[in-house]
């Protein structure tokens, strides 16, 4: 077995919301890993889901890094960014922050998010077109009316005061048990998550642990996704991907327990100039647990097929059959 590509490093960055629609909120702080690239090389920035941080980028970036110049933050409140001074975890909340930091790059950005971060890279992707050059979506948490099992405790989550609780009586439980419920949720075949990091993983989840706003932005973030799938007309998030201009790839998983591949249809409809593709025997952390198959669409949304290199064999799991494109 390959051993896995070390986790890149990473610095904190102020971003401002000046001229936000809630401005007079004080700058803030995001960590914000990157690797090395050519130096001709245009800009990406990728943004992680519920629960997870800039590392679940690292073997993509490792993919895509002879072609962009990749930056994987830290959404505020998760990973090694602190909270947004205000507390907010709302989609637009977060859309600020992100279109902050690429507001950094003095160009536009090919901008990947995955569930959570899919949602804030819709946000961005709709109210700042100018920012951005290509949208890459994995798994994206937009509204679904259809009931999924596993999303059943978001909305108990959401109630005020039992979300936190709950929070807490969850960590009590060993990091261990807690690191490998995660992958069986995200996983399409959690054997191909590699153990090598499943240390790392755990204590990464127990320095969390001992933060003081590591509940808080769980909670914030399950009660905003409700929030999201309940709004209606205008304000809904699908709403938003049908202003989406920019070329858009949208990747589900066929094993995913938390966003329904069936969504697929729905996204090859709403999304304006947008490929949508059904990876099989995937999850919902398809970067993760395929990053070479997710690599390569991308590589075609740039229109340079078979320019980026490919994972070894033990790293990217045997057998990747053919995606579903629509």
């Amino acid at each position: 077995m390959t051993e896995p590509v070390p986790h890149w490093p990473g610095r904190l960055v102020s971003v401002s919301n000046h001229g936000a629609s809630n401005h007079g909120i004080d700058d803030h702080e995001v960590f914000v890993r990157s690797a090395s690239s050519p130096d001709n090389a245009e800009p990406a920035l990728l943004v992680h889901g519920l629960e997870g941080s800039s590392r679940n980028w690292t073997d993509l970036i490792d993919l895509l890094r002879s072609r962009l110049a990749c930056e994987a933050m830290d959404l505020p409140g998760f990973g090694d960014s602190p909270p947004r001074p205000d507390g907010r975890y709302s989609i637009a909340a977060l859309a600020q922050t992100v279109t902050s930091l690429i507001q950094k790059q003095h160009q536009p950005v090919h901008l990947i998010g995955n569930s959570l971060g899919g949602a804030v890279c819709v946000k961005v992707a709709a109210t700042r077109p100018e920012l951005i050059k290509t949208l890459t979506l994995i798994s994206p948490a937009l509204p679904d009316s259809r009931p999924r099992l596993d999303l059943i405790r978001f909305p108990v989550m959401s109630l005020p005061r039992v979300g936190t609780r709950l929070v807490q009586q969850y960590q009590v439980l060993p990091a261990e048990r807690r690191v490998a419920d995660v992958i069986t949720t995200c996983y399409g075949e959690p054997a191909l998550f590699q153990q090598a990091r499943f240390a790392t993983e755990v204590a990464e989840l127990t320095r969390r642990d001992e933060l003081g706003h590591a509940a808080a932005a769980l909670v914030g973030s399950v009660r905003t996704l409700t929030a999201e799938f309940l709004r209606k007309g205008r304000h809904s998030a699908w709403r938003d991907a049908a202003r989406v201009t920019a070329p858009t790839l949208v990747i589900y998983g066929s094993r995913d327990r938390l966003v329904d591949a069936r969504m697929a249809g729905r996204a090859a409809h709403q999304f304006a100039d947008a490929r949508v593709v059904v990876l099989p025997r995937t999850g919902h952390v398809a970067h993760m647990e395929h990053p070479d198959a997710v690599a390569d669409e991308i590589a075609i949304l740039l229109g340079i097929p078979g320019a980026f290199g490919r994972l070894t064999q033990e790293r990217a799991g045997e057998g990747n059959t053919r995606p579903v494109r629509y």
